[in-house]
């Protein structure tokens, strides 16, 4: 199971709207006898890829499978029937699908009378595909902030420099979380300041993708780096902003203003529309604060470099609201990494998708 979290992991970015899922065949023998995982929507799914390379010495067999199979038909026919055509004796599967549409397939395989045992090393799986879970269960895509600061959390310098805080190991890994989500977003002022084109560098490969940018009153350059042609560029207008002038490979999306600000809970709907299932958070403290203010937050993830800038410089965050420490937003730390002389933090504002849920009957 442990292989299969592992091989899961290969397309993580390039799947959505479905998960990322990883599969291992076992002979009777209990012999490893092909392995596979999901490539992309529309392309088959890990059991049948994993049963494509077993061929016939999976009859007999285990297969051990990140999720829980699917019992349903939709681009794909349903992996459980596949499953039970290949004469499979036990399926160990680590999480149970969320998705009610697809789930059922561990009691479609019992009833069969194959043996079926589910959560094994669900923790593992639950981590490895978390943006995807998330997403799932709480019906819109998983939210992540992503920010590099010195450690008395300031973002840019009292002249407004910023390159670099962290060094070049940070970020790399930030790209690398880049890869992993659907979407990027900035607002309108990290727009202005920094120019930034949120593709993918630093030796990272990969779909890049989608770029967001909040740009309410249509101010956005037509030679702005983030409307080259790399990748396709979603920007996100008030519902009487005059359109901006972009390349015909970018759209501009209008949505209603809340309190003088374009609504991120709309956008987020909007965002679920196009099977973006998660986003990541990159600029600036004003555009974090609207969504921790809105409850629409997911996970943290924070490079810290030894560095330190005093009062006087760009704070990471704008004030949302919490004027007690009661108030505050208390996160679950998630893990610690040290990247060269940087340390990064992965926290959540809540615990790991299935945490206290019952795997699937």
């Amino acid at each position: 199971m442990r292989r299969a979290v592992e091989i899961a992991g290969v397309a993580l970015g390039q799947t959505s709207p479905n998960p990322a899922v990883g599969c291992v065949i076992l002979g009777a023998d209990g012999t490893v006898a092909g392995e596979g995982f999901h490539p992309g929507a529309g392309q088959p799914h890990a059991e049948v890829e994993a049963l494509a390379a077993a061929g016939e010495r999976a009859r007999g067999g285990t297969a051990l499978v990140t999720l829980e199979p699917c019992a349903h038909t939709g681009r794909t026919g349903p992996c459980a029937e596949a499953l039970l055509r290949a004469g499979l004796a036990r399926v160990l599967y680590a999480v149970p699908d969320p998705n009610p549409t697809a789930a059922g397939g561990a009691r479609r395989l019992r009833e069969a009378g194959v043996e079926v045992i589910g959560g094994v090393l669900r923790a593992e799986a639950e981590t490895g595909n978390e943006l995807w879970l998330t997403a799932v269960r709480r019906g819109r895509p998983c939210v992540t902030w992503k920010f590099g600061a010195t450690l008395d959390g300031r973002t840019a310098a009292p002249d407004g420099t910023s390159r670099w805080i962290t060094g070049p190991e940070a970020r790399q890994d930030a790209h690398a979380l880049r890869a992993a989500h659907d979407a990027v977003l900035v607002g309108s002022g990290t727009l202005r300041a920094d120019d930034p084109h949120l593709g993918l560098r630093h030796g990272v490969s990969g779909r890049p993708p989608l770029r967001v940018v909040l740009d309410r009153d249509g101010v956005i350059a037509p030679d702005a780096r983030v409307l080259d042609d790399s990748a396709p560029t979603l920007v996100v207008t008030g519902p009487h902003t005059p359109k901006p002038a972009l390349g015909d490979r970018h759209e501009v999306l209008r949505v209603p203003l809340t309190d003088g600000t374009l609504d991120v809970g709309v956008l987020l709907d909007e965002l679920w529309a196009r099977d973006v299932r998660s986003v990541l958070l990159e600029g600036g403290a004003r555009l974090a604060a609207s969504f921790v203010e809105r409850g629409l937050l997911d996970r943290v993830v924070a490079y810290l470099a030894p560095l330190l800038l005093g009062a006087d410089a760009r704070p990471v965050l704008d004030d949302f609201g919490a004027a007690t420490l009661t108030a505050g937003l208390r996160l679950r730390m998630g893990g610690v990494t040290r990247l060269g002389d940087d340390v990064r933090l992965l926290l959540r504002t809540g615990g790991l998708p299935g945490d206290g849920e019952e795997d699937a009957p």
